[in-house]
C-alpha cells in the first residue's frame, strides 16, 4: 500500500481538520477525528490513497511547500512555579517558534475561580499551551472550553507530576494507572476543545508499573478516544518516597523507550521530555524519528544554552539574536507591569539564570531575585548588571556559549 505523509494540523480554507501524523495503513485510527474531506467545498470520493494524494495536490494549505514545522517540534515545559505569564515574555523574546505552556492549573480552579486571571496572558507568547491538572472529565471539559475561548493554541493534560497533592486528588502521575480514566478525561477534553491542539503528557510509569507494558497500554487507550499528541517524560515517577525535585532526577531516564513508542504508534506524534540539555541533544531525539522534543529545566535555568539556537536549528527559521536588545525589552516590560502593581521582581526573577556560567553571574542572581528599588532604579541595577556579565565576558574566558550555531 502506498504511504501517503501529512501534516498534523491542516488550517483549511473552511474547516479545521484534526488529522494527525498518519498514513494510510492507520487511517481506521483516524476515522472517528475526520467526518469528510473537503476540498474547495466538495466531498472527496475514492479510495482512501487517492481523497489524500487529491488533497495534497488541490489544497494549498497541504502542499508540500507551504507546511510549515508543528510548533510542537520544541517546546519549554510547564513548570509550577517558573512558567508564569511573566517567564513566558521572556522565554519568547529568546524563542519567537517554541510552543510554551502555563504552569500546571486544576480544572476546578479554572471553572470556579478567576479564569480571567488565571489565563490571562500578552499574545507575544503564542503559540501557546494551556495544561490543565485533574480527573473529572466533566470539569476538565469546561475547563477546556474556557481556555480555548480564553486563546489558547492548545489544551495539555497532565499526567505526569507526582507532587504529594496531586497524589491525594488522584490526578497528574497517578492517572497512568487509571488509563480508561484519563482517556474520559481526554474524550472530554477533546470533545470542549475545537479549534485547539490536544495533547497529554505523561510518565514512563508509575511505581512498581513495567513501562513496557504500562506506557503502551496507557497510550492506546488515551489515543482510542481520539488524542493524536502523547509527550512522554522519559522517567518513571515514584509516588513514593521521592520528593517532586528528586523526581526530576532520581528515576532513571529510559529514551531508548520512548524511541520505540513511536515506532509502536506511528500514526501518532510522540514528543520526549526529560534530561535534554543541548541542541545537538535535541537534534538526534528529532533524528531518532520522535516528532518533538520539550526542554524544561535547562531552558529556565540555563536558557541561552539553549534557547536562542532553537529557531533556525529546530525549525529553520533564521533570525538576529541580541542579549543587550533582551535586557532592554525585558525591563520595558517590567516597568509596565509595575505600573499594574506587580512587583519588578515578580518578572526579573525568571531572568536569574540568563547569565549562568558568566562572569560576575552571581551578582546578576541576587539583583534580579529583588532589585529592592521600584520603577526606574530597579532596571537601571539589573540594566548595570547585565553590562558587568557582558564586560567580563570579554575579559574573562568562563562565559559558557549561547546555544547558536
Amino acid at each position: 500500500m502506498t504511504t501517503v505523509s501529512f501534516p498534523e494540523r491542516v488550517l483549511h480554507k473552511r474547516w479545521r481538520i484534526s488529522i494527525g501524523i498518519a498514513n494510510c495503513g492507520n487511517w481506521e485510527a483516524l476515522r472517528r477525528r475526520i467526518a469528510v474531506w473537503l476540498v474547495s467545498g466538495q466531498n472527496l470520493i475514492g479510495s482512501k490513497e487517492e481523497r489524500i494524494t487529491h488533497m495534497l495536490e488541490r489544497d494549498p494549505y497541504l502542499r508540500a511547500e507551504n507546511r510549515k514545522v508543528p510548533s510542537h517540534r520544541f517546546s519549554v515545559a510547564p513548570m509550577m512555579a517558573c512558567t508564569d505569564r511573566h517567564c513566558r515574555y521572556f522565554h519568547r523574546l529568546l524563542s519567537r517558534q517554541a510552543l510554551l505552556y502555563t504552569e500546571m492549573l486544576h480544572a476546578q480552579a479554572v471553572v470556579h475561580g478567576k479564569a480571567e486571571q488565571l489565563l490571562a496572558f500578552n499574545e507575544a507568547e503564542r503559540p501557546l499551551a494551556l495544561q490543565l491538572g485533574g480527573s473529572d472529565p466533566r470539569s476538565l471539559g469546561e475547563a477546556a472550553r474556557i481556555g480555548v475561548e480564553a486563546g489558547y493554541n492548545e489544551i495539555n493534560l497532565n499526567a505526569g507530576c507526582p507532587s504529594p497533592r496531586v497524589r491525594k486528588c488522584n490526578f497528574g502521575a497517578v492517572l497512568m494507572t487509571m488509563p480508561d480514566v484519563a482517556g474520559d478525561c481526554m474524550e472530554a477534553i477533546l470533545e470542549n476543545a475545537a479549534g485547539a491542539s490536544v495533547s497529554v503528557k505523561c510518565r514512563i510509569g508509575v511505581d512498581n508499573q513495567d513501562p513496557n507494558q504500562a506506557l503502551p497500554r496507557f497510550v492506546e487507550t488515551v489515543a482510542s478516544r481520539g488524542v493524536d499528541r502523547v509527550i512522554v517524560h522519559a522517567r518513571k515517577a515514584l509516588l513514593s518516597g521521592l520528593s517532586p525535585k528528586q523526581n526530576h532526577n532520581v528515576p532513571p531516564l529510559d529514551h531508548g523507550l520512548v524511541v520505540r513508542l513511536k515506532q509502536q504508534f506511528p500514526h501518532l506524534a510522540i514528543c520526549i521530555n526529560g534530561g535534554i540539555t543541548d541542541l545537538e541533544q535535541v537534534g538526534k531525539l528529532l533524528d531518532q524519528g520522535l516528532d518533538g522534543v520539550m526542554v524544561g529545566r535547562t531552558a529556565y535555568n540555563r536558557p541561552l544554552a539553549i534557547l536562542p539556537g532553537v529557531d533556525e536549528q529546530v525549525f529553520g527559521v533564521p533570525r538576529q539574536f541580541s542579549i543587550e536588545r533582551i535586557i532592554e525589552e525585558m525591563c520595558t516590560y517590567a516597568l509596565r507591569q509595575e505600573a499594574r502593581g506587580i512587583p519588578i521582581r515578580q518578572v526579573s526573577r525568571h531572568m536569574s539564570g540568563l547569565f549562568a556560567g558568566w562572569p560576575h553571574a552571581r551578582n546578576w542572581r541576587r539583583v534580579v531575585s529583588d532589585p529592592g528599588i521600584p520603577g526606574e532604579g530597579g532596571v537601571d541595577a539589573i540594566r548595570e548588571a547585565a553590562k558587568r556579565c557582558l564586560d567580563g565576558s570579554q575579559t574573562e574566558p568562563r562565559a559558557v556559549a549561547i546555544g547558536m550555531a
